[in-house]
């Protein structure tokens, strides 16, 4: 039996809605301009639904770090600027918010190069990440001890100034630091770089636990696209500005193009260097 078109269409607005509540940071047809001049992203969008662990993949240049900062709103500290789209979390608009709004409202960046305050110790530092909450100081230290149930290198050295620490630590820092805000969302940019592979595993392995038992939504630019697909739900690729590839984390990892561009995985038949060009140039347009 099928149903009259007016049922039809109250159906599919009903879904509509109800997919549209599970998102809670939408990135839409966004351009970001640097200096005026240099046109960076062209036409960016996403969506990242609650829960997920969503991955911004592709090569060294391709817009994965100026997108987190567009939705973290440090752009202008750079001298660029998001000039059309639009950025919504939760349902409203933030693109005009600061970072410190957008940080008491749950969006925290992780920073591309473990940031930390190198004079602070560990335990100093990670404090530093709940100065806008407003919950008291049992709720503060609770989340401190979370912290370090996850983290127990940095209750090991906790007294220990940050700037001494192993690059490892510092992103364990970091990413602990940016806990302590309770944050919605994380922006997490680029967390496997510079660190040993064994580490990269057990920084991937701390955000699945996080994703899983708090809930936490990862938005992550990655240029370790093997890793990043195997802990993401959902991944876009960024090429030259532009999304060409998006997909569920599994497909994309199944994926011949994204095998052999990507993952340096070929196939049985070899490409010439005149084909690799070509497919490049074609890409770019896919959706």
């Amino acid at each position: 039996m099928s149903l009259p078109d007016s049922q039809k269409d109250i159906l599919s607005i009903v879904f509509v809605m109800s997919s549209a509540k599970n998102i809670v940071l939408s990135i839409k047809n966004i351009e970001v301009i640097y200096d005026h001049v240099i046109l960076v992203l062209k036409g960016v969008s996403l969506d990242v639904p609650q829960g997920g662990i969503v991955a911004l993949l592709g090569a060294n240049g391709a817009g994965k770090t100026t997108t987190i900062k567009s939705v973290s709103n440090i752009l202008r500290t750079e001298r660029g600027e998001v000039t059309k789209g639009s950025i919504e979390f939760m349902g409203e608009k933030v693109d005009n918010l600061s970072p410190n709004e957008l940080v008491k409202r749950g969006v925290v960046q992780v920073m591309e190069g473990r940031h930390c305050f190198e004079h602070l110790t560990v335990e100093e530092n990670l404090l530093t990440g709940a100065y806008t909450r407003k919950d008291g100081r049992k709720a503060v230290q609770d989340d401190l001890e979370m912290v370090y149930n996850y983290f127990p290198r940095l209750k090991e050295r906790r007294k220990s100034q940050a700037g001494y620490t192993s690059g490892g630590e510092q992103q364990m820092v970091a990413v602990g630091r940016a806990l302590m805000a309770r944050p919605k969302v994380i922006l997490l940019d680029e967390p496997s770089m510079g660190l040993a592979p064994q580490l990269v595993e057990e920084i991937f392995e701390i955000v699945r636990k996080l994703n899983e038992n708090e809930g936490v939504t990862f938005l992550l630019a990655e240029q370790n696209t093997s890793i990043a697909l195997r802990y993401a739900t959902y991944g876009y690729i960024l090429e030259n500005g532009r999304v060409v590839m998006d997909g569920e984390a599994k497909t994309l990892a199944e994926n011949e193009d994204v095998k052999e561009f990507y993952l340096g995985i070929s196939g049985n038949d070899k490409k010439s260097f005149r084909d690799v060009k070509h497919y490049r140039r074609r890409k770019r347009w896919l959706s």
